[in-house]
């Protein structure tokens, strides 16, 4: 079995992270990092640099937990792609990293976080940036 988590280079993303390597270890599962960005685009601000992605493994390696990166590109909806992933690894959990918007910030742009909570079909851990992991 494996654990997905959705990593952005935000303090959200690294709190999902760390909640992610966590519930892997204690679950002795392995952890699949996500991170994508919309197709053909030349700069997206949710693309971690190699760096970050190897030093998430890293980490989730000192902890004793096998992780793995994917960037699988998105065309319409990343929502769909995050929860396709679920489905194709037959994730156990689904992990993502929550931040504050504001209520016309939502009816605006949508959230991807609500519509992963709302459409998986499997156990969601939603956690929030400066929350620590137990």
């Amino acid at each position: 079995m494996k654990i997905v988590v959705g990593f952005v280079p935000t303090p959200a993303g690294e709190a999902a992270l760390n909640a992610g390597i966590a519930e892997a270890k204690l679950r002795r599962q392995e952890l699949v990092i996500v991170n994508s960005s919309r197709e053909g685009a030349s700069v997206d601000k949710a693309m971690a640099p190699a760096a970050m992605l190897e030093e998430a493994v890293l980490r989730a390696g000192k902890a004793g937990v096998n992780a793995t990166v994917i960037q699988p590109p998105y065309k319409d909806d990343l929502a769909d792609e995050f929860l396709d992933v679920a489905r194709e690894i037959n994730a156990s959990l689904i992990v993502i990293g929550l931040r504050h918007r504001t209520q016309v910030g939502k009816f605006i742009m949508g959230s991807h976080a609500q519509r992963i909570l709302m459409q998986a079909d499997r156990p969601v851990l939603a956690v929030k940036a400066g929350v620590a992991a137990r």
